[in-house]
C-alpha cells in the first residue's frame, strides 16, 4: 500500500475521498485514463455489518469486504494510490487547487474533487437492534428479502413512512407485523389503512421493548406492555445521516429530502463548487452498492474528459 509520505512533493490530478464501492469505481476509471489518483479511505464503508451484498450482477452474494479487497487490488494495478486515513478539511484555493487536510497531518493537492463518504445509519434505540443488524434485524428488502424469504417479518415503525416499508416488505413474506411503536395510529392514513390490510398487514400498537432473542437468533419482538410476538425477521428504518460535511466547507448547495440534506448535483454528480463531484451514498440516500459503482464510473469518466478539455484549451491560449 502506497502511504501518503510521497505526496507531499507533488499534486494529485484529482483526489478522491472514500474508498467504498462509488469512490474505488471513479479511480479505476481515472486509473485507467492514466490520471495521477489518490484514494483517501478510512475503512468505514456503510454495509460492514452486512456478511453478503446482492443484486450486482456477477457479484451476488459476495462479501462486502471481499468486494472491496478486489476493487484495491485493481486500482493498484493502474497507479492509483491508496492511503488509510480520514479527510478533516477540503479547501479551495487560487485557480484549480483544491486541499485536502488528512488526519494524519498530511495535505494533499488536486485538480478535481470526488466526494464519496457516504451517510451513517443511525438505528432505533432498541435493545437488540443493533447487535443484530445486518442478520436478522435489517433495513432492505431489495438487499436481504430473498434471504428471509417466507418468514416471520416485523416492521419497526419509527415515523409514519414506515408503512411504506411493511408494504414492500409483503412482496417476501405474507406474515408481516408493523409495531407501530413511536408512531401514533392516529398518523395512519385511511389510504395507509387500506393499503396495509389488502397486503395483509397485521398491524401492532404499543412501544416496542426489546427484541426476544435465543440461540443466537432472533426469536420475537416484547412489547412494553409485556407481550411477545414470535418473529424471524425485523426490518427497521435507519435514520440516515449524510456526510457532507466536507462539501458543506466549500459551500456546496444542498437540497433537503425526507432522508436528509444531500448535495444539489447534476446527472455526472457535479455539485455546485466547479471541479468536485459527489457520488454514491454522499449524494443520496437509496444508492445501492450496483448504484454507486456506476455514479463514481460516470463521474471518473467525466473528470477525465474535463480535465483533457481544459489543458488542450490552456494549450490553445498560449
Amino acid at each position: 500500500m502506497v502511504t501518503v509520505t510521497e505526496t507531499r512533493t507533488g499534486t494529485y490530478e484529482v483526489v478522491v475521498i472514500g474508498g467504498g464501492a462509488a469512490g474505488l469505481s471513479a479511480a479505476l476509471v481515472l486509473g485507467r485514463s492514466r490520471r495521477r489518483t489518490l484514494v483517501v479511505d478510512a475503512g468505514e464503508p456503510r454495509n460492514t455489518p452486512a456478511a453478503h451484498m446482492q443484486g450486482y450482477l456477477s457479484r451476488d452474494g459476495m462479501s462486502p469486504a471481499e468486494f472491496l479487497a478486489l476493487g484495491r487490488e485493481e486500482i493498484a494495478r493502474y497507479g492509483v494510490d491508496l492511503v488509510r486515513d480520514r479527510a478533516v478539511d477540503l479547501t479551495k484555493n487560487e485557480g484549480e487547487d483544491f486541499a485536502v487536510a488528512l488526519a494524519g497531518g498530511e495535505t494533499v493537492h488536486a485538480r478535481r474533487i470526488v466526494v464519496a463518504t457516504g451517510l451513517k445509519d443511525e438505528l432505533p434505540s432498541v435493545p437488540g437492534v443493533v447487535e443484530r443488524f445486518g442478520r436478522d434485524v435489517i433495513h432492505c428488502p431489495y438487499c436481504h428479502g430473498w434471504e428471509v424469504r417466507d418468514q416471520a417479518f416485523g416492521v419497526l415503525a419509527t415515523t409514519a413512512m414506515s408503512v411504506h416499508q411493511a408494504l414492500m416488505v409483503s412482496q417476501w413474506s405474507k406474515d408481516v407485523t408493523l409495531f407501530l411503536h413511536t408512531v401514533a395510529e392516529s398518523e395512519l392514513t385511511d389510504d395507509d389503512l387500506r393499503r396495509l390490510a389488502a397486503a395483509g398487514v397485521s398491524v401492532v400498537p404499543g412501544e416496542v421493548a426489546e427484541l426476544a432473542v435465543e440461540d443466537d437468533r432472533l426469536t420475537g419482538v416484547r412489547l412494553t406492555d409485556g407481550s411477545t410476538h414470535p418473529r424471524e425477521a425485523l426490518f427497521v428504518g435507519p435514520r440516515a445521516v449524510p456526510q457532507t460535511g466536507l462539501l458543506e466547507k466549500l459551500g456546496a448547495e444542498l437540497q433537503e429530502t425526507p432522508f436528509g440534506a444531500y448535495p444539489v448535483v447534476d446527472p455526472t454528480g457535479l455539485t455546485t463548487v466547479p471541479g468536485v463531484w459527489a457520488v454514491g451514498n454522499a449524494m443520496g440516500f437509496a444508492e445501492q452498492v450496483v448504484n454507486a459503482a456506476s455514479a463514481g464510473y460516470r463521474a471518473g469518466a467525466t473528470i477525465n474528459g474535463e480535465l483533457l478539455m481544459s489543458d488542450l484549451d490552456a494549450a490553445v491560449r498560449v
